[in-house]
């Protein structure tokens, strides 16, 4: 399919108010869609459905799936072409949200000193407003832009439409592999990854790779972790390992996996509990689907094990596996009408400055505000 065609596509379904996500994985030349056939709200039951899943950070509420088997699947190879148009945004003056920031932060900071958890994410939410958009040129634009992330368009009519470019995996799986990433620790980009890292930097990095790696250890075999890296997200820096190994589906099921990562301490904290109810008692809003998670759920993919052979032997060694690609919902945002609510947060420790933790967020906001001006 043409890359028009497939924008015309996802236009359609969205001019008709019928659920679509459109998404492209990091460094990938292909985007993918799926559009439902009907306006109907499929709920999440155990993870052995197939589709795409956008889950919300609190697993209490209810996992969205757009099902493969009621949708259409549609794909283009990305070429370029043109955002047609500007957008005039009113962003907002921040003085009032700043001193309700740094007051949380500080909740925060006081809360881990008083030894109630070692870790706590914080976030707030900030509205943009702007000029008649069409947020499939917003979608156009996030992707040109970020093109190591995982971008998506997500819509459905009585849920919401949300955008996004995530630099973080929740889990890879393929057949009993597993991958997945401990993401934290915030720095701008200043031209170069040379990064010089502080304690507290250091220290939450390691709460995130420790409690993925002790969180999974009992279900999983072979687990490998990489060297820590620093990796560019937009304009901004983080701390990278990479773990992998091999799950053992007959004593743990998928859901399981994702109960025991989800929420991890790099959008959430540690303990995971207290926490997840120090969030939810303190943050002045609902996350929703921020900090959650979305992405293509148990599908079939057909791989080929040597692509020097010929077709017809290739055909002999393909195999096809059953693969879940997941990813946190962070670097996003939620469009209702002209108003654009961005959702941004961070780590918080018991060296945390509070002035410094709003700076965060401002950079991180950046990278949303980019496609939007």
């Amino acid at each position: 399919m043409t890359s028009e065609d497939f924008f015309n596509s996802i236009q359609q379904q969205l001019d008709n108010k019928k659920p679509f996500v459109a998404y492209r994985k990091p460094k990938s030349t292909c985007i993918n869609a799926m559009l439902q056939n009907t306006d109907a709200v499929h709920v999440i039951k155990d993870y052995t459905e197939k589709g795409f899943v956008f889950a919300p950070f609190d697993a209490s509420n209810d996992a969205i799936l757009i099902p493969i088997k009621d949708s259409l699947s549609i794909e283009c190879d990305l070429v370029n072409y043109n955002v047609s148009e500007t957008r005039q945004s009113i962003f907002k003056n921040l003085e009032f949200d700043k001193p309700q920031h740094i007051n949380l932060v500080q909740k925060g900071i006081d809360a881990i000193k008083k030894n109630q958890f070692q870790k706590v994410v914080l976030s707030r939410c900030e509205t943009v407003e702007f000029s008649e958009t069409n947020p499939i040129e917003i979608f156009k634009s996030l992707l040109q832009n970020y093109q190591s992330a995982f971008v998506y368009c997500w819509y459905h009519p009585k849920i919401g439409l949300w955008l996004g470019a995530t630099p973080e995996t929740l889990i890879e799986v393929e057949g009993s592999r597993f991958k997945t990433m401990a993401l934290a620790g915030t720095q701008k980009y200043n031209g170069t990854l040379d990064i010089i890292w502080e304690n507290k930097e250091k220290e939450e990095q390691q709460f995130v790779t420790d409690f993925i790696v002790n969180s999974l250890q009992n279900s999983v075999s072979n687990i490998f972790k990489s060297e820590t890296e620093t990796v560019r997200a937009g304009n901004i820096v983080h701390l990278k390992t990479v773990i992998s190994g091999i799950v053992n589906f007959k004593e743990i099921n998928l859901k399981e996996v994702l109960e025991a990562l989800h929420p991890t301490p790099a959008v959430c904290g540690l303990p995971k509990e207290k926490a997840k109810q120090f969030i939810l008692k303190h943050e002045s809003y609902n996350r929703e689907y921020y900090t959650g998670f979305l992405g293509e759920l148990n599908l079939q993919e057909k791989t080929i094990r040597n692509s020097n052979r010929r077709n017809v032997e290739n055909n002999a060694y393909a195999s096809v596996k059953k693969i879940s690609n997941l990813f946190v919902n962070l670097r996003c945002m939620q469009i209702s009408d002209n108003t654009a609510s961005i959702y941004i947060g961070g780590g918080i420790t018991k060296d945390s400055i509070p002035e410094a933790e709003w700076q965060e967020t401002i950079a991180k906001s950046e990278v949303m505000k980019k496609v939007l001006q």
